[in-house]
């Protein structure tokens, strides 16, 4: 029976659950015996030595955007028999601190992601621009898009008549991208009163032009929530952070069989086929006029909701992903 640890700085962080978490019962089923862990964010070199044997009883060791200096990498490297580098969002920089700027570049985190893709077996990427800056370094390469179980969500009501509810989701620190769409909401609202943007968060902004309804974020209640609503959106800046995401909430959007409106930036555009699944939106303009498309057309809402969750479904299905991952890992394994 092979063993594996999946590490990860929060094991409830939502890339942990969606890319790892996910493979436990998969693994367990395969046969595999599985631990995860959390690893702490500081004490570098000490954090590696005080696992030495957890490290040493695993066939396989996963980290989950954990990135390790040169030195530390070769301690883990002496450690553990075959690791896995597993990737989802643009960790060799730093997100961009305000609107529009761009991301920090940060030359000890660029070093820290190269020594951690050269001390690894393979990184595991959710993108091809994650995985064209990690083959710079690392011997292998593999593209494992994050995925999602549609069986999770239900469908929604895209095709409905009726007022129409504008869905985001997403962690607080992200809500700096839906400042990019106010304008254009607040514009749409003066026209079709009765629209309301629903963000799905643990804080909310505070836009008296425009009508929010204030979900609190559950996993319980997330699909349900996404469910009521007919529209879903993803504005992002074009920066080299931003064009690393996996663009995992229009996939929970088509999941819900809503039809999208996203910024091309990244994996959003392998995501949102333009006019098939929903609308590519650049400018302010773009943003009022495909939002309004949808709103005023329900059939338009249905149609796209429906390829996009047809979409979905092929292209990002876990079950996929799960074979996928698991293949990788049993090769390494043997």
């Amino acid at each position: 029976m092979p063993n594996i640890v999946l590490l990860g700085y929060d094991l409830s962080q939502p890339s942990f659950r969606h890319r790892m978490q996910s493979l436990v019962r998969p693994l367990e089923v395969a046969g595999w015996a599985v631990r995860t862990e959390r690893f702490p964010s500081g004490r570098y070199g000490l954090r590696t030595w005080e696992r030495r044997a957890l490290l040493r009883w695993a066939d396989v060791v996963v980290l989950h955007q954990i990135k390790l200096s040169a030195i530390e990498a070769r301690l883990f490297a002496a450690f553990s028999r075959r690791r896995v580098f597993d990737v989802d969002d643009a960790i060799y920089v730093r997100k961009p601190r305000r609107l529009g700027e761009p991301a920090d570049e940060s030359p000890w985190r660029r070093k820290k992601f190269a020594a951690t893709c050269r001390a690894v077996d393979a990184v595991a990427a959710g993108n091809e621009v994650l995985a064209s800056v990690a083959r710079e370094s690392a011997p292998a390469v593999e593209i494992l898009p994050t995925s999602i179980d549609t069986s999770a969500y239900q469908p929604s009501a895209a095709g409905g008549e009726g007022p129409v509810t504008i869905a985001w989701i997403g962690s607080p620190e992200n809500l700096t991208y839906l400042e990019m769409i106010r304008p254009a909401l607040g514009r749409l609202t003066v026209r079709h009163p009765e629209i309301k943007l629903k963000v799905i968060c643990s804080r909310f902004p505070n836009w008296p032009e425009i009508n929010v309804e204030r979900v609190l974020w559950s996993e319980a209640t997330e699909a349900a929530s996404l469910a009521a609503a007919q529209i879903g959106v993803m504005p992002l800046t074009d920066d080299a952070w931003s064009r690393g995401k996996c663009a995992f909430k229009l996939l929970q959007y088509m999941a819900a069989s809503l039809p999208c409106v996203a910024s091309p930036v990244g994996a959003n555009t392998e995501a949102i086929i333009d006019g098939f699944n929903g609308f590519h939106a650049m400018s302010d303009l773009d943003w009022e006029r495909s939002l309004e498309r949808l709103i005023i057309s329900a059939p338009l809402r249905a149609r796209l909701g429906a390829n996009g969750h047809a979409h979905v479904a092929r292209r990002y299905a876990m079950r996929v992903y799960q074979t996928q991952y698991l293949a990788l890992l049993a090769r390494l394994a043997a």
